[in-house]
């Protein structure tokens, strides 16, 4: 795993629960292992509720709620997946906007699995190569987004991969990414329609 995080905090944003335990604590160690500090960012205080497949799992503490929470104190954004949390997460404005602001600043992204349904609503992928888990293409494409079906793709400070058979690398690139700091290619796309 290349690059070091020291000194240097790391957003994960999850809804009140739904989010898959391991998309949330591989990349949390491998946040802590590069000398990074982890945050969990939720919609509401006191803790969340991970889940393992469609099984309860375990909970942990919320460290921000988003409404507070500021890009700027942010090297860069991991999205964990799990079906339900991020299909939560699109449907809370501030958690929308939260996402869009970090691209808006140009900092480094990662979401794995179904986190792109995120990122579809903060309407940040268009024009932009990703993955995602399979069940998603549909929904990237007609977002405009350029979907492949690979381990882990990289395009401007934005990684995303498939599922957690892909962690190892998803979490290596993802350190690596927050390491090299903003990305000016990674802004926030602007609709055809001038639309903001």
């Amino acid at each position: 795993m290349s690059g070091s995080l020291s000194g240097l905090r790391v957003a994960f944003l999850v809804a009140g629960e739904g989010v898959e335990q391991v998309e949330l604590t591989r990349p949390w160690q491998a946040v802590e292992r590069a000398g990074g500090q982890p945050e969990l960012v939720s919609v509401s205080s006191g803790s969340v509720r991970a889940f393992h497949h469609l099984d309860k799992a375990d909970t942990f503490p919320v460290d921000r709620i988003v409404g507070d929470a500021d890009v700027e104190d942010y090297a860069g954004l991991v999205l964990p997946g799990g079906v339900a949390n991020p299909d939560a997460l699109r449907r809370v404005p501030e958690a929308v906007r939260f996402v869009a602001d970090f691209f808006s600043a140009q900092k480094p992204v990662a979401a794995i699995c179904h986190a792109p349904w995120t990122l579809i609503e903060a309407d940040v992928v268009r024009g932009r190569r990703l993955t995602s888990y399979p069940s998603l293409a549909t929904d990237l494409r007609n977002a405009g987004a350029e979907w492949t079906d690979e381990q882990v793709v990289v395009d401007s400070g934005l990684v995303t991969s498939r599922n957690p058979d892909d962690l190892d690398v998803f979490c290596a690139k993802a350190v690596e990414e927050i390491a090299e700091g903003r990305h000016r290619s990674q802004s926030r796309s602007v609709p055809s329609t001038g639309a903001g």
